[in-house]
């Protein structure tokens, strides 16, 4: 959607709402300690010779807490999960049965849980740099704008209204980081 000073709110919601549901994707990817089949989304598997999601070929699920199960559709990838998820370097270990791969998810320790939550807000800070360019965009449309003749008056209060979207925003991303870190640091 091009910005323009007529939908710049609608577009700016756009953009800086982007920006929270990258952070919510990458914050699922996050282990707090339960087993969670998001965890292997970024996983990528050579499937004939063509990387593909993890999730694409096999039935990713968490049977109980400390478990993911993975079932391929065809018994010869097992392999293949086994070594992409070593590669992924997360720290897990696959166990491949002949039908399943399981893993086991190890308890958190203390220093590993405030390794995640400062991986969760340099994720937060991320995004807040991507609610700071929607608004820095936003900003350069109404200042053209005000140059070609739109009223000042209109554009400040153009300006008000983004202002006001980025300290919206910010404050959701900011909820969105205490809630993942009381789950992480929570035994």
């Amino acid at each position: 959607m091009e910005i323009t000073i007529d939908n710049i709110a609608t577009a700016g919601k756009q953009l800086m709402e982007k920006s929270v549901d990258h952070l919510q994707d990458e914050l699922k990817k996050i282990r707090a300690g339960k087993a969670n089949p998001a965890m292997l989304s970024g996983i990528m598997v050579d499937y004939y010779g063509t990387p593909t999601a993890l999730t694409q070929i096999a039935n990713v699920s968490a049977p109980d807490s400390k478990t993911i199960s993975i079932q391929p559709w065809e018994k010869p990838l097992l392999a293949d999960i086994e070594q992409a998820i070593f590669a992924a370097n997360m720290g897990l270990t696959p166990m491949n049965d002949g039908e399943f791969v399981r893993i086991s998810i190890p308890p958190l320790t203390e220093e590993r849980r405030k390794e995640l939550v400062k991986q969760c807000k340099a994720a937060g800070e991320e995004s807040k740099i991507g609610l700071r360019n929607a608004r820095q965009k936003m900003m350069e449309v109404i200042k053209s704008e005000v140059k070609d003749g739109y009223p000042e008056d209109a554009g400040k209060r153009k300006e008000t209204e983004v202002e006001g979207l980025l300290k919206d925003f910010t404050a959701k991303i900011e909820t969105i980081l205490a809630a993942k870190e009381k789950d992480i640091l929570t035994v």
